[in-house]
């Protein structure tokens, strides 16, 4: 049963009762995308500088998909991926894109357009 459905089914207090109650914020959502090719060590140092980078200004905030090309190679079309490791911010947009091993923190940061915790 979708949301819509469940609210429509609800008896008129309970729905009157949530429509006043305080709404959690809503938490920042990040998707990342990161492109690579096969296990190589370039692709691994770019893996775990991104978790490195997630884990200190998005934690809890965001999901990584590892696409290998080398498995997908067609993958590589949809968000016209040129070399890897590429990571893609797909959310929230506008879609940025970030070449290399990741290993360079402020470059990231500003190509995530994450403000850093200081």
């Amino acid at each position: 049963m979708n949301a819509r459905a469940a609210a429509l089914s609800r008896p008129a207090g309970r729905a009157a009762q949530a429509a006043t109650a305080p709404q959690d914020k809503p938490v920042a959502e990040w998707q990342l995308r990161l492109y690579v090719a096969g296990q190589t060590a370039k692709s691994a140092a770019a893996l775990d500088n991104l978790k490195k980078v997630c884990e200190t200004h998005l934690a809890g905030r965001y999901s990584i998909e590892v696409v290998d090309l080398l498995v997908n190679p067609r993958l590589a079309a949809g968000d016209q991926i040129l070399a890897v490791p590429t990571l893609v911010r797909k959310f929230p947009e506008p879609i940025r894109k970030i070449i290399g091993d990741l290993s360079n923190q402020d470059r990231v940061l500003v190509g995530l357009d994450v403000q850093p915790l200081r």
